[in-house]
């Protein structure tokens, strides 16, 4: 694996996810990896890629709300993603080190009382 770092060698990962994209991402230059290139167990990436496909489903894209119980629906996922940011360390050791950056985005919306 590779990013745009100086050295291009990647020791810091940050799992967070977003709209269309692979959830892995290097912590330092901030690239996007391709969860395809990430040295973890088959089982492991499709946890990662269904946890992925799930993000966002606390807002209401179409009116661009927040979702009845969405708070709630976004604390869970973010719960899921630090359980998976752990199984992801595990199963790399010491090789990386592994952060979760959560989402927010309900905040976003209930601050500006866009929420359902």
């Amino acid at each position: 694996m590779e990013c745009c770092c100086e050295n291009m060698k990647i020791y810091e990962l940050k799992l967070e996810a977003d709209v269309d994209t692979d959830p892995v991402w290097c912590n330092l230059c901030g690239s996007n990896l391709d969860l395809d290139e990430l040295p973890i167990s088959l089982e492991l990436k499709e946890e990662l890629q269904n946890w992925t496909i799930e993000y966002g489903e606390w807002i209401d894209w179409a009116n661009d709300r927040i979702r009845e119980k969405g708070v709630e629906l976004e604390t869970e996922h973010n719960q899921l993603g630090q359980t998976l940011s752990a199984k992801i360390q595990k199963e790399l050791g010491d090789t990386y080190t592994v952060s979760f950056s959560p989402s927010h985005s309900s905040r976003h919306y209930l601050n500006n009382d866009t929420k359902f």
